[in-house]
């Protein structure tokens, strides 16, 4: 079923995004003093009291955004009013009714939909006697809340359960089948891809680089199960980020592939791949998520490259990640969509299987035998035993006579076995390596462990390691953006210094 949505709508910067999320209890929206950082419509499940909705923030309405993008972000939130239950209206009550507030109020009289007037940033009592400037937008008294004192959310709370539907639904939404989480550079079609899997104008596309600011996550079905797409800003290089908006977008970019099931990196086929492309496949690398290249804008490029080539330049550029699958599609026109999803369904469910543990220990015994790891300190590598403990990735753990007698290019080597001898071919898989003595001094035991004592031990391990009791990137603290640079103090010029002529004739040879 459903859910009914809860839109916050208003001018901008009056707090609609710290709102947001001090209403969902976590942080979700990006919250920054410059007007217009909202653009397209953020939303997430919310419990309010026994019944469950959908809040949707918004942008600013009468925003004139910079990048030419004012009737797009108007456009979104139409339709989140449109599709609204209920609308929260918040107005800054330290700067009292503005001209655009009233604006604001004479469009939500139109839509006739049930309101909640909502003074944001009231964060001491004391400013609750402002509310009184607000009666002549004709919404009667506010509701007095501070997102940044985390004042007013119960009084909100209840006020957003009386106006609900009474069939609004009492169970949780449905469980999640898959969270895909897209990614790559600046205007690749990732916000477009997004609206041909959800069939509607989900967000904003524009051909203005750097459009989608914020990662979104747009829930939508398919074939009776539950998907989350969540849709990234475009990644740029460190040293370009302009200002901490994009910081803020990159770190969220991050935070997104950390906490997704499968990661789509999305290439444009016209330019090679760049440096920053490269950098973005080293972090789903180093978090072991199963990820698919797609190729998009096909349609532009395939008269003049064959997919063949392009194939092999992605194997040639990442060699790291041969077991990638690629796919191209055209997002624009919906070509190879559905496929592109139900290859990521494949890719989660192979990262789901486990191995036993008899067949592990012989697969790695024979590719041993096979390639024998060379001598490092006059020590040969020894492995005594191998289990996987967790899944998401597959994650093994091998108990070695000392893990830095394993040096990297050999550990690769045996994922790869691995990898090809069961049936996760097409995802990484994470290997951990373990002294003999430390996986027995965790148990406390003097005596050597059984094979189930090993196990429990192996599992122990992993957990400390990858603190895998919890959903990674689910809720994790906001970093800071770093301080602006010092300016440079100017020097002084100094005439440049006269070559001094050659000796001899021998020096010009």
């Amino acid at each position: 079923m459903k859910l009914p949505i809860v839109a916050i709508v208003g001018r901008p910067n009056v707090g609609k995004s710290s709102l947001f999320n001090l209403l969902a209890e976590r942080r979700i929206s990006i919250v920054d003093p410059t007007a217009g950082v909202t653009r397209d419509r953020i939303g997430t499940p919310l419990l309010v009291g026994d019944q469950y909705c959908e809040l949707v923030d918004t942008g600013g309405m009468g925003i004139q955004d910079k990048d030419n993008l004012t009737g797009d972000i108007e456009n979104q939130i139409r339709i989140a009013v449109k599709e609204a239950a209920v609308i929260l209206f918040v107005v800054d009550i330290r700067d009292g009714a503005q001209p655009l507030d009233e604006h604001v109020a004479e469009r939500l009289r139109v839509a006739n939909k049930p309101v909640i007037f909502v003074a944001n940033k009231a964060d001491e009592i004391k400013l609750d006697l402002a509310a009184s400037d607000l009666f002549r937008l004709g919404y009667g008294e506010p509701i007095c809340v501070s997102a940044n004192a985390k004042r007013g959310r119960e009084d909100l709370i209840f006020a957003i359960r009386e106006l609900l539907p009474e069939d609004s639904p009492t169970e949780a939404p449905s469980a999640v089948e898959l969270k895909l989480a897209i990614v790559g550079k600046r205007n690749v079609g990732k916000s477009t891809f997004i609206n041909s899997l959800t069939e509607s104008d989900r967000m904003i596309v524009s051909e203005v680089a750097g459009t989608t600011r914020d990662s979104v996550d747009v829930r939508f079905e398919r074939d009776g199960k539950t998907f989350i797409a969540i849709d990234t800003a475009g990644v740029r290089k460190k040293t370009t980020l302009a200002n901490s908006i994009e910081f803020y977008s990159m770190h969220r970019a991050e935070r997104s592939i950390r906490r997704a099931d499968v990661v789509l990196h999305f290439f444009d086929p016209r330019p090679r791949v760049s440096r920053v492309d490269k950098q973005l496949t080293e972090y789903i690398l180093d978090n072991h998520k199963p990820a698919i290249f797609v190729v998009n804008k096909w349609d532009l490029a395939k008269d003049t490259i064959a997919t063949q080539k392009w194939s092999d330049y992605l194997r040639k550029v990442f060699p790291m990640l041969d077991y990638v699958p690629i796919a191209f599609i055209t997002a624009k026109e919906g070509r190879n969509v559905w496929r592109l999803l139900n290859l990521a369904q494949q890719l989660h469910k192979q990262s789901s299987i486990r191995a036993t543990t008899g067949e592990l220990n012989r697969v790695i015994r024979e590719a041993m035998l096979a390639n024998v790891p060379p001598v490092r300190n006059n020590k040969v590598p020894k492995l005594y035993y191998a289990a996987q403990v967790a899944v998401h990735p597959p994650t093994l753990l091998l108990v070695t006579n000392g893990p830095e007698l394993f040096d990297e290019p050999y550990v690769r080597y045996l994922a790869r076995v691995i990898r090809d001898a069961f049936q996760f071919g097409e995802v990484p898989v994470k290997l951990m390596l373990k002294t003999k003595g430390e996986t027995a001094a965790r148990g406390q035991q003097k005596r050597e462990p059984d094979e189930e004592e090993m196990m429990e031990l192996a599992r122990i391990a992993a957990r400390e390691d990858t603190g895998m009791d919890g959903e990674s990137g689910a809720d994790e603290p906001e970093i800071a953006p770093p301080p602006p640079k010092p300016k440079k103090k100017p020097t002084a010029v100094r005439p440049p210094k006269k070559k001094k002529k050659p000796k001899s004739d021998t020096w010009n040879v």
